[in-house]
């Protein structure tokens, strides 16, 4: 497949700035040359369009503003003091290492102070962060850390359930293996009986907690 060229070059590394979509598929072309394909062949012809075009979906949170989400709150709570949780949440990302997906749920917990925010604001949150290369740890507290500070609540929660592809379908090849990850904030790491009182929404009937 030597006779394929490239129209559009693709940047040298350490290189500003972000390319364009010309030069983006150019890159996908040289991913399929590289894979022992031909970008010319009918099946693949579309194939770079598709690709940067689903980008453009997978990493959105690149253009996203988590804060400015969380920034509409609500005061008129009757005086609720109570732990609200958003139980599992579905969210997708890449890994960073290798550029395969991370599937899996979120739960995400806080003790208001003086304000609510709208549940949908929480999920989003997530989408966020997820829709970025990350690595679980990070996605974590990125989540946590953000509504601790926008929100300023007693306390933030967050726990995240999650397959990796980069370990399922490459390297050791474990399918069915998940990882848990947390951050605790305020209350929820300080006091234990309200550590414990989220544990225990969060548990199923017959199910063990996450941390079990």
């Amino acid at each position: 497949m030597d006779h394929i060229s490239e129209t559009t070059p693709v940047p040298e590394p350490g290189t500003t700035g972000r390319p364009s979509r010309d030069e983006a598929e150019a890159a996908v072309r040289v991913l399929l040359r590289w894979a022992g394909e031909d970008p010319l062949r009918e099946g693949l012809k579309d194939t770079p369009r598709r690709v940067v075009k689903s980008y453009d979906e997978f990493f959105q949170g690149y253009v996203d503003d988590p804060v400015a989400m969380l920034s509409r709150t609500f005061a008129e709570v009757e005086d609720y003091d109570e732990i609200v949780l958003l139980r599992d949440i579905r969210f997708e990302s890449h890994c960073e290492h290798h550029m395969v997906p991370i599937i899996g749920r979120a739960h995400v917990a806080y003790l208001p102070r003086h304000r609510v925010v709208g549940i949908s604001k929480l999920a989003r949150v997530v989408d966020v962060y997820a829709r970025r290369l990350q690595i679980q740890e990070r996605l974590t507290a990125q989540i946590a850390n953000t509504i601790d500070q926008v929100l300023q609540p007693h306390g933030v929660a967050v726990i995240l359930e999650a397959g990796h592809q980069c370990m399922s379908t490459r390297g050791v090849h474990r399918p069915g293996v998940s990882m848990v990850t947390s951050r605790m904030l305020g209350v929820f790491r300080d006091n234990s009986d309200t550590r414990k009182e989220l544990l225990a929404m969060l548990a199923r009937p017959g199910a063990a907690s996450p941390f079990e």
